[in-house]
C-alpha cells in the first residue's frame, strides 16, 4: 500500500514539475514573440519609413543603380563583420530547424541584419520577411539555450519556431499566418508537431507589439466584389494551375540564384546583378512610367490591381521582376522571397483576369496569391490565411484553398528553399543531407 501511495505521489509531483514548466515555456514564448515585434517594427520604421521612402523620391537613375551600390555594401559588411555568414535568413531558419548541430548565433546575425539594411534600404527587389524570419528565430534559439531545465524534455526548437511566428505575424500584421507558417515551412508535406501553443502565443504577442507602434489598417485593402459562385470555385483552381507551374519557374531561378551567390568571384557577381536590377528598372520604367522593379514589391501589387492594363505588359512585368529579384539573391542580396512571390500571385492573377476580359479583377488578384505563394514555398494552409487576414476578408478562404491546391500539386517536388523536408525523413537522414 505504500509503494502504491509512493508511486502516486511521485506521478503528481511530476505532473505539477510538468505544468510548472509548460507555464514557463509559454512566458518565455510570449517574451520572445514580444521581444521579435518590437525588432520588427524598429526594422520597418528604419527601412520602410526612413530609408525606402527617400530612395523613390530620388531621381530615376540614381534609384537604377542604387540596389547595386546597397548589394555591394551588404557584401562587405558580412566580409568584415563574420566571413561565414551567407546571405540566407530564412533558409537559415530552416537549417538550424532540421539540424540540431546548426546554431543561430549572433555574430551573424549581426552580419546579417546590417546587410538586411544595406540591401533592403537602398531599394533591392526583396522583403523584410525573411531577415525578420530569421531575427525571430534567432531570439529563440539564444533563449531557449538559457533555461535548459525549463525545456527538459522539450522539442529543442520550441522557442525558435516560436520567433519565426512572431516576426512574420509581426511583419504582415497576420498573427493566424505567422503561427501557421512558422510550423508548416519546415516541411513539404505536414507540419511541425507538439509546438502550436507556444506559437500561436508568440504570434499574438509579436502581433500585439508591432501593431502598438505601427497600428492595425490591412496590408492590402482590396476594394471591389467578394461574392464568388461555384463556377469562380472552379476558376480558382484553373488559375492555381497557371500559378503553380509560374512559382514552379520562379522557384527554379531563384534556386539557380542562390547557386550562383556560393561563387568564388562576388565581386564580379554582386556587378553582375546590380547591372541586371539596373537594366529591368529602366525597362519597366520605359514601359510604365513607375519604379516597379525597386523595393519588396507591395506597390506592384496596387498597380496590378488597377484598370487598363494590357495582358503583354502585366506578361512583361512579372518576368521583369522575377529578373530583378532573381539578380538580388545571386549577388547576396539578404532579404525574402515571401513578397516577391505575392507580387508573382498577384500579377498572375491579373493577367488571367484581364485575359478572360473581366471588370473587377480582384478574385483573381487575391487567388492568385494563395496559389503563387504557397506552391513556392509549399504553404498552402499559411498562404490561404495570408490572403484572408492581409486583406480583411475570409470570404477568399474558399477559392483560396482551390487554388492552393491546385498550385500545390503542380509543384511537384519543387520549393524555393532546399531546406525543406518530407515530414517522415528521420532526424539522422537530414542531419546528412544538410
Amino acid at each position: 500500500m505504500r509503494t502504491v501511495s509512493a508511486a502516486l505521489s511521485a506521478r503528481r509531483n511530476e505532473l505539477k514539475a510538468m505544468a510548472t514548466r509548460s507555464h514557463q515555456v509559454v512566458t518565455l514564448a510570449a517574451c520572445t514573440g514580444a521581444a521579435t515585434g518590437l525588432f520588427v517594427a524598429g526594422m520597418e520604421w528604419l527601412l520602410v519609413d526612413g530609408m525606402i521612402d527617400h530612395v523613390l523620391r530620388l531621381r530615376p537613375w540614381l534609384i537604377a543603380i542604387l540596389p547595386g551600390i546597397g548589394l555591394f555594401v551588404a557584401l562587405l559588411l558580412r566580409r568584415s563583420i563574420d566571413p561565414q555568414a551567407t546571405s540566407a535568413t530564412a533558409d537559415e531558419y530552416l537549417h538550424a530547424f532540421h539540424d540540431a548541430h546548426h546554431e543561430l548565433r549572433w555574430r551573424p546575425f549581426v552580419a546579417r541584419t546590417l546587410a538586411t539594411v544595406a540591401t533592403i534600404g537602398s531599394g533591392a527587389p526583396m522583403g523584410l520577411e525573411g531577415p525578420s524570419l530569421y531575427s525571430g528565430a534567432t531570439f529563440g534559439d539564444r533563449l531557449q539555450r538559457q533555461f535548459p531545465k525549463t525545456f527538459q524534455g522539450s522539442d529543442r526548437r520550441v522557442l525558435m519556431v516560436s520567433g519565426a511566428a512572431a516576426a512574420v505575424a509581426a511583419i504582415f500584421k497576420a498573427p493566424a499566418t505567422g503561427a501557421v507558417f512558422a510550423l508548416e515551412v519546415p516541411y513539404h508535406d505536414d507540419l511541425a508537431r507538439r509546438m502550436l501553443l507556444p506559437a500561436l502565443v508568440a504570434a499574438g504577442t509579436g502581433y500585439l507589439a508591432f501593431v502598438a507602434v505601427n497600428g492595425t489598417e490591412a496590408l492590402f485593402p482590396i476594394t471591389g466584389s467578394v461574392d464568388f459562385t461555384i463556377r469562380d470555385v472552379l476558376g480558382a483552381a484553373g488559375i492555381g494551375v497557371v500559378a503553380g507551374l509560374g512559382a514552379r519557374a520562379f522557384a527554379k531561378l531563384l534556386r539557380i540564384a542562390k547557386h550562383i551567390a556560393t561563387f568564388r568571384q562576388p565581386i564580379l557577381i554582386v556587378a553582375a546583378a546590380g547591372s541586371t536590377i539596373a537594366g529591368t528598372y529602366a525597362l519597366g520604367r520605359l514601359l510604365t512610367g513607375e519604379s516597379l522593379m525597386v523595393t519588396s514589391g507591395f506597390n506592384v501589387v496596387v498597380w496590378a490591381a488597377a484598370p487598363g492594363h494590357s495582358v503583354p505588359l502585366l506578361l512583361a512585368i512579372l518576368v521583369l521582376r522575377s529578373l530583378a529579384t532573381s539578380a538580388a539573391v545571386a549577388g547576396g542580396g539578404v532579404g525574402g522571397v515571401f513578397i516577391p512571390l505575392v507580387v508573382g500571385g498577384a500579377l498572375t492573377g491579373a493577367i488571367i483576369g484581364n485575359a478572360v476580359q473581366r471588370a473587377d479583377i480582384t478574385m483573381f488578384i487575391v487567388v492568385g496569391v494563395a496559389a503563387f505563394l504557397g506552391a513556392g514555398y509549399r504553404v498552402p494552409l499559411a498562404a490561404v490565411m495570408f490572403v484572408a487576414e492581409t486583406t480583411g476578408r475570409p470570404s477568399f478562404i474558399v477559392p483560396g484553398l482551390f487554388a492552393a491546391v491546385a498550385a500545390e500539386l503542380m509543384m511537384g517536388t519543387s520549393s524555393v528553399t532546399k531546406y525543406q523536408q518530407p515530414a517522415n525523413t528521420p532526424i539522422e537522414y537530414r542531419s546528412a543531407q544538410l
